[in-house]
């Protein structure tokens, strides 16, 4: 992440491009599809939980990974789209160009990739061989996963605007809507009035954010491929 932007900071310097700061409510709730997704992540909070040493500090660690995360993602997506503007691609190390540090970059994601893939994998592993296998290890049915999700990468065209879609209609409920609604559920007769408020807040706006996003993102998508 620090090479590429390193790269955007000398492209930006070396030709500056114009940029708009704000593209519509219909470009801001396709960008919080795709931002929401960056965190798909958290499907692992519970199992991390489960095997940490000392769950009391757990709660402080996550909060403060998940704000240097957010920070770090922000300041990546800003630099690629003050870099090249417009021409900023679906996968921003193709931007690069050819030669040895751009292979270098793309050499260490899939090194990356490789390493935490099984790890990102392990609660939906879980989710299926409980459904499906009788709670068992099912060696099969976790290839046929990791096949599955490595076709949809290949052949979905237009992977951002899968992203998108992803992120608002899936990950914005998981993220945003489930937890609030679990712990309602759960904690709602002990909480003060500023506790309840806070999760119904958040559960409508998270639904509210899932119906447009989705929507904004089917739109994309559709207008991509009739393009």
């Amino acid at each position: 992440m620090g090479v590429v932007l390193g790269q955007d900071v000398a492209a930006w310097l070396a030709k500056p491009v114009p940029v708009v700061a704000f593209g519509g409510a219909g470009a801001l709730l396709y960008g919080l599809g795709v931002s929401v997704y960056a965190f798909e992540g958290i499907g692992m909070v519970l199992p991390l939980e489960a095997e940490a040493a000392n769950k009391s500090k757990f709660g402080v660690t996550l909060g403060l990974s998940m704000a240097f995360i957010a920070v770090m993602y922000g300041l990546f997506g800003v630099m690629g789209y003050v870099a090249f503007g417009d021409a900023t691609r679906d996968i921003i190390t193709t931007n690069l160009g050819a030669g040895w540090l751009s292979a270098a970059v793309q050499l260490g994601l899939c090194i990356n990739l490789f390493f935490t893939m099984p790890v990102m994998m392990n609660p939906v592993y879980e989710v299926a061989e409980r459904l499906l296998h009788g709670k068992r290890y099912c060696w099969w049915l976790r290839w046929l996963l990791v096949v599955v999700v490595g076709l949809a990468a290949m052949y979905v065209p237009n992977f951002t605007d899968f992203l998108a879609l992803v992120g608002s209609s899936v990950c914005v409920l998981l993220g945003f809507v489930l937890p609030a609604s679990f712990h309602l559920k759960v904690f709602g007769a002990e909480m003060e009035w500023p506790g309840v408020l806070s999760d119904v807040l958040l559960v409508v706006i998270g639904l509210a954010l899932a119906v447009f996003g989705t929507y904004t993102s089917l739109l994309q998508i559709f207008q991509s491929s009739s393009a």
